[in-house]
Order: structure tokens, then sequence, then C-alpha cells
């Protein structure tokens, strides 16, 4: 995911970073319909045909609405991008969250196998989707509301731990984060589909992490 490609548009800006954020926030049902389209057939697209195939013209005709409609919300495709990765992180956060949420006064073996759970749910959910984005991510320039969406992601993980007298909390959050992504992202690519066995297979991976001398039921 290091290397770097150039995203052409329809209308390509020249020597000047792509704008990532939506020129306006939809208020109304039809525009929030609209902005709903745009950003379902962007994905599809993506999933489907590859990165290169998505054009701002690609987009709007597959959304069903006008090039001019979706200037109004998205200056450039990239920003399309941008949002689609902050849906994604929000997902993410939010699936997170819920899973800690549950497992407040449950022991830490419980509540890492929640988040073991949580975190592979995540991952198969509309999993081509989120690999493209991913990839695309990493070539993107930082967007702040991602970046804020996992920084929120890490510390309230990091609470939880900090709950269980886990040291440096912080540190160990993100990496417990990369430790089950890393284990399952190139699980689940290779055709993992017995998600239990992969839950079960991450869970004394952690735990050891951690230092936990505990057993997950």
């Amino acid at each position: 995911m290091s290397h770097c490609s150039h995203f052409g548009n329809s209308h390509p800006m020249a020597n000047a970073p792509p704008p990532l954020s939506p020129r306006k926030t939809p208020r109304q049902a039809r525009s929030k319909a609209t902005v709903h389209a745009i950003l379902e057939a962007a994905a599809r697209i993506l999933e489907t045909q590859g990165a290169d195939a998505v054009t701002t013209n690609a987009v709007a005709d597959r959304a069903g609405v006008s090039v001019g409609s979706l200037y109004q919300y998205f200056p450039s495709k990239e920003a399309i991008f941008a949002e689609l990765i902050r849906q994604m992180r929000a997902q993410m956060r939010d699936d997170i969250f819920r899973a800690m949420d549950f497992v407040v006064g449950k022991s830490l073996s419980f509540a890492m196998a929640r988040l073991v759970r949580a975190v592979i749910h995540h991952h198969v959910h509309r999993a081509h989707r989120a690999d493209a984005l991913e990839h695309l991510e990493a070539q993107l320039p930082p967007d702040p509301d991602s970046l804020a969406m996992m920084s929120q992601t890490r510390a309230r993980l990091a609470l939880c731990l900090a709950q269980h007298n886990v040291p440096q909390p912080e540190q160990a959050a993100e990496d417990v984060l990369n430790l089950i992504i890393g284990m399952a992202h190139p699980a689940l690519h290779g055709g993992e589909t017995d998600f239990d066995s992969l839950a079960r297979r991450i869970d004394p991976a952690v735990l050891g992490y951690l230092g936990a001398n505990v057993t997950v039921s």
C-alpha cells in the first residue's frame, strides 16, 4: 500500500491536492437521498471495476443524477472517496463503541472477545469495499475527520483497558487493534469463512499480548 497512483477526474486539478471535503452538507430528505445515491454509485463502481473506473461522469450516470448535481456536493471524485472512507471509519468506531459499552463491568477476556468479533464483523461486512477504501486511504492526503474517528476508537478501547489496569492503555489499544486486524485481514483475504474459528485463534493472541493469564470461554 506504499505505492501511489494519480486518480484522474472528469475535470482533474493540475498540480494541486484534490479537495477532500464536501462542498455542502445535505439538509433536506431529497438532497440526502441524492448524496446517498452518489456515494453508493461510486462504491459500486469501485467494488466492481476499480478506482480507475470511478469518474465523476460515471458516478453521476450510475446514480441517476446530473454531473452538476454531483458537483453541488462533491468537488472531486477524491472527495467522494474521502466521504466513503469517513463512513467506513465511523462504522468501525461505532461498532467498537457498542462492543465496549456492552462489556462494562465484564472480565477482560470477555471484553477482548467482543472486541475481536466486532472487528471481524466490520471487515467481513462489505469486505471488497473496505479493502478498496483502505487502499485508497493510503494514497489520499490525510483527512482530519477520519483521523479523528480513528483516534476516538483507540481512546474508547484505551479507557476499557485502563479500567482493567492494563499498563500504558493508549499504546496497548493501538497495538491490540493492529494485532486483531493484522491476523484477521490476511485470513479473510485467504478465504476464511469460519469466523468463529478465526476469532478463537485471535483471542489468545490478544490476551497473550496483554499479559492476561485468563481463558476465554
